[in-house]
């Protein structure tokens, strides 16, 4: 084989490795919707062009949680400081609805903060999706909805160290709001064991506890009584104008409530869809 021959096959081989190897993927355009979903395989960022979300003048029963976070993500908005916010507490009582309502509000207000929904199990790839968001002149809001970790998960430790522990830290133009049912992220039977069985139980838990210390802002959430799930349930038929007595429509969400087991803003908004579905409404 002469030279040239060696030299059109090697050209042949770069050819073909060239083809093999993968495009680098093209920088995300974060300026294309409102909202967007951290997918960790691939590491892609996709728009959401239609956010499932309820108005904020329709959360009820939990005005002081709604004023303490609209006023966090108003500053952080305005590029002053802002804490990572933890809702915590009862189920269906509008934690994850708060946080899209509050961002829906100052985005309107500011006209350019976006939200990052990032998936429980895509927490250990964080550092990766923050590396794409610290260079972007927009603000995000980093949303983990139902966040909380079981016993052996180490993932909890590469989100301590990315919220305030680690070298780089939080990017200023991210702030970090997440949604348990835990206030701890962790499950009460498992810290209990552990103080019980440690030779000091103070230390024993002290690392997996003090993930919710790098929250500044803790919101509660508590089950909500008849006259709030009363007020959430009017509200909502005023709004979709659905047709029936006062009397009636308490009488009803009551029953309602009762197959459910409880009373929360979830129930209330579940109970709304069957009696707008009865009436023949269209809801939105």
């Amino acid at each position: 084989m002469n030279a040239d021959e060696i030299l059109m096959q090697l050209r042949r081989i770069a050819d073909a490795l060239e083809r093999l190897t993968p495009v680098p993927p093209s920088p995300p355009d974060l300026t294309s919707a409102e909202a967007f979903v951290w997918h960790a395989d691939g590491a892609r960022i996709e728009p959401v062009q239609r956010v499932n979300r309820v108005e904020i003048e329709l959360l009820q029963g939990v005005e002081r949680q709604r004023d303490q976070l609209l006023e966090n993500t108003r500053r952080f908005a305005e590029g002053l400081p802002a804490n990572n916010a933890l809702l915590w507490g009862a189920r269906g009582m509008g934690k994850s609805s708060l946080v899209k309502a509050v961002h829906a509000q100052v985005a309107a207000e500011t006209g350019g903060l976006g939200l990052v929904e990032i998936h429980r199990e895509d927490i250990p790839s964080l550092p990766v999706l923050l590396g794409l968001l610290r260079d972007q002149p927009r603000r995000f809001i980093l949303f983990c909805d139902d966040l909380s970790f079981d016993h052996d998960d180490a993932a909890y430790k590469s989100l301590k160290a990315v919220l305030e522990g680690g070298v780089e830290g939080r990017p200023e133009n991210v702030v970090f709001y997440a949604t348990s049912n835990r206030r701890h992220l962790m499950p009460r039977e498992m810290i209990d064991n552990e103080r019980s069985t440690a030779i000091n139980p103070g230390e024993a838990i002290e690392e997996k506890v003090s993930l919710s210390d790098r929250f500044g802002l803790w919101l509660g959430f508590h089950n909500c009584d008849q006259p709030t799930y009363f007020a959430m349930v009017e509200g909502y038929a005023r709004r979709f104008g659905l047709d029936l007595p006062t009397d009636e429509l308490h009488a009803q969400a009551v029953e309602w409530a009762m197959t459910r087991g409880g009373r929360s803003g979830r129930v209330a908004w579940q109970f709304i869809q069957d009696l707008a579905g009865r009436q023949k409404r269209r809801l939105g």
